[in-house]
């Protein structure tokens, strides 16, 4: 199965439900469909004008087996091997993809800061660019990737709130 909402029934929650469950939270949101977006690349090529950060995420896992979602503006370079010094972890490597879905419920090209309405127990440490937080508007999948949020970086903190997850702020 691929990413895309083709398959939207399939996941633990479904674009339509973290919509209604932003708009129940009243954070505001515009919503952008487009053909399915698997890489940064992808997207730079497909997005058109949509002003605002642009990120990407990835879904981390240390030795200790101890789950980290990284979110940072998507031009970021990225030391993998220097991370874990920032982070307090054992080597990092990426989680598979069963066991992304296990965590937070999407399949890969669809990772984004909304997958933690799947995380309840909060098995994924968020790890978040300082720069997000109060950009005025950033994009991110809503659970699949044929679909991009457009949304505040305050709102998305409130979001982080609802869910229960305490970002860990990193300038890189």
């Amino acid at each position: 199965m691929d990413a895309s909402s083709q398959f939207k029934d399939s996941l633990p929650t479904t674009p339509d439900r973290l919509m209604a469950v932003l708009t129940s939270l009243d954070i505001s949101f515009t919503t952008h469909t487009h053909p399915p977006l698997r890489t940064v690349e992808d997207a730079k090529a497909l997005r058109g004008d949509l002003q605002g950060a642009h990120i990407k995420n990835l879904y981390l896992r240390d030795r200790k087996k101890r789950n980290f979602l990284l979110v940072l503006e998507e031009d970021k370079p990225i030391d993998l091997k220097a991370l874990p010094g920032l982070i307090g972890s054992d080597r990092l490597s990426f989680g598979s993809a069963d066991r992304l879905f296990e965590m937070l419920g999407v399949r890969p090209g669809a990772v984004s800061p909304f997958t933690l309405i799947n995380d309840p127990d909060h098995n994924v440490q968020l790890i978040l660019d300082a720069d997000l937080a109060d950009q005025p508007c950033l994009f991110a999948h809503p659970l699949v990737n044929d679909m991009t949020l457009g949304v505040s970086g305050a709102d998305l903190m409130r979001f982080f709130a609802h869910t229960g997850h305490d970002p860990r702020l990193l300038t890189f």
